[in-house]
């Protein structure tokens, strides 16, 4: 099995005017090999959800951070690498949540995952 932690909640500040905060409510999610996890990113504090760019990130221990993606809608997602369309698939539903689809589990997708928005 593999293990996926998440950060559980991300705060930014927009110059001084809007707070977003951003949250992860599982704090793990484990899944046997071949598997696929979701992560639910949700929002609160961005007025125009459905047009925002959220960016998606993988943190191996080890290594810094490392942006996987980024999403605005179903018709505008840009992937920082081309290996990852088959591998990561963001979505967003409801009104302020954004999920992040990781297929074919296998040991090099264990880490944290967050969100984040600007």
């Amino acid at each position: 099995r593999v293990r996926v932690f998440l950060l559980i909640s991300f705060r930014l500040f927009l110059d001084g005017e809007a707070q977003v905060l951003l949250k992860q409510q599982q704090t793990s999610v484990t899944k046997g090999k071949t598997k696929t996890a979701q992560i639910d990113c949700i929002a609160e504090g961005i007025d125009d959800f459905q047009n925002a760019y959220i960016h998606w990130y993988h943190h191996i221990p080890s290594k810094g951070p490392k942006r996987l993606l980024y999403i605005k809608s179903a018709q505008e997602i840009s992937y920082d690498e081309d290996s990852y369309r088959s591998k990561y698939l963001p979505t967003k539903k409801e009104k302020n949540v954004c999920t992040l689809s990781v297929t074919g589990i296998d040991l090099s997708d264990e880490g944290t995952y967050y969100c984040a928005y600007w």
